[in-house]
């Protein structure tokens, strides 16, 4: 019986790698470059290079290795086929198989946040549930859903996209992805910075982000924590959207619990408060008991979730 699983999770500058017992336990971590010269040709044949050499490493027979799980960043659809990464310089191709044929292991792949979902739901914030909704806020908003245990791709391995449901339709600004009022516009570190200074700009209320040089999500939430009634109120308003997001997932998924992640969540319990607070105003109400956490394995929850998805 296999007794160890790697994990993978491709980021745009790095690649971060673990390696796993099939009970989940971390053993060892490590990062090598992210490639992504000519058209990211390299980055497979750096990974299976790797994993061999930790293999040799560590002294393990090949056989006692289960496989490995690979997030990568943009749409896969369930057979592994990438539906263009442009982060990596990838194209329509199927990272899964080409993986395999490099190491001679099993390889699954699934999209980064999907498998960040997978992660919190086998050893983190999502631990002891099935039906989770992993929502990530950082830089932008990403989304993973795990239906009994299982990740939903969709057809073009977009399902879990939340951060471009579109929640204002009155909207001006675009957002990257070319559309108008996407969540992530409103509910991401560079969301509520975009808020803040249109709020700025509106009034001249007083307010200490004013004396702020470079306004960042961490500074908004700080003052907000100290009484700073502007902030207040911008983290209200990203409440507000990102309730308002949940409250159609829950509609269409209904989860057990909604694992908050990424670097604004570090903000901790005023921004749950303020997203439960607006969740629960909006919320089916056969829906609104859903639990709220906070995501618990940082940037190592797409490895988890690629050791996890290894070991199925």
């Amino acid at each position: 019986m296999a007794k160890y699983v790697f994990g993978v999770d491709i980021g745009g500058t790095t690649v971060k790698i673990g390696l796993f017992s099939v009970e989940g336990k971390l053993l060892d971590k490590w990062e090598i470059t992210t490639r992504t010269d000519e058209g990211g040709k390299y980055i497979l044949g750096d990974i299976a290079e790797s994993v061999a050499n930790k293999i040799n490493e560590k002294n393990i027979d090949k056989s006692d290795v289960a496989g490995i799980g690979m997030g990568v960043p943009g749409p896969v659809k369930d057979d592994g086929t990438v539906i263009k990464c442009v982060n990596l310089g990838w194209g329509i191709f199927n990272v899964a198989e080409e993986l395999g044929k490099l190491t001679g292991l099993p390889v699954k792949a699934g999209n980064d946040a999907n498998m960040a979902a997978l992660g919190e739901m086998w050893q983190g914030g999502g631990k002891g549930h099935d039906n989770i909704v992993m929502v990530t806020l950082g830089t932008g908003v990403g989304g993973g859903i795990i239906i009994n245990g299982k990740m939903i791709s969709g057809v073009n391995g977009a399902g879990g996209e939340i951060g471009h449901m579109t929640i204002d339709t009155e909207e001006t600004e675009c957002c990257n992805c070319g559309k108008k009022g996407c969540l992530e516009q409103y509910a991401s570190a560079t969301g509520i910075v975009r808020m803040a200074k249109i709020a700025l700009n509106k009034s001249d209320r007083p307010s200490k982000l004013r004396d702020v040089q470079y306004i960042s999500a961490k500074e908004i939430f700080d003052q907000a924590k100290t009484g700073d009634e502007l902030a207040m109120e911008l983290v209200d308003e990203l409440g507000d959207k990102l309730g308002i997001a949940l409250a159609q997932v829950s509609c269409v998924v209904d989860p057990e619990v909604f694992v908050i992640g990424g670097g604004v969540s570090k903000a901790g319990d005023i921004l749950i408060d303020a997203v439960k607070k607006a969740y629960q105003k909006y919320a089916f109400h056969a829906c609104r008991s859903t639990a709220f956490e906070l995501a618990t394995l940082g940037n190592d929850a797409g490895m988890y979730g690629g050791a996890y998805l290894a070991t199925k």
